[in-house]
């Protein structure tokens, strides 16, 4: 996991198929967490998200996970996901996201491109 420097992670642009974080910039898929990044975050199918796409990841302390689907919304939420999350098309899950004023329990998995 790639270190943030602290909770307050901004995302500064996203365009598809790249996104700049505290002035890095990513081309991949990846997973924001309070304490650093997943990266690459790389899914059984690319463009379905199922449990064991993101249950090694998560621990009690997160509360919330952000999914952002893609530019386009292709990515797609396995109906038998059992936990409670947040979805939209990636530039409005960003938006969201950089709206919220404590991140601490939040995890923000990114669909980059479709």
């Amino acid at each position: 996991m790639e270190s943030t420097e602290d909770n307050r992670t901004k995302i500064d642009f996203y365009k598809f198929g790249k996104i700049s974080i505290n002035g890095k910039v990513f081309t991949k898929d990846l997973i924001i967490f309070p304490d650093g990044i997943i990266f690459p975050w790389i899914r059984k199918t690319g463009h379905l998200l199922v449990a064991d796409d993101i249950s090694e990841y998560l621990d009690n302390r997160i509360k919330t996970l952000i999914i952002g689907t893609g530019y386009y919304g292709f990515m797609r939420i396995d109906e038998s996901l059992k936990i409670d999350f947040v979805y939209r098309k990636t530039q409005e899950a960003v938006t969201f996201y950089n709206d919220l004023e404590n991140k601490e329990n939040i995890a923000f998995g990114m669909h980059l491109t479709c």
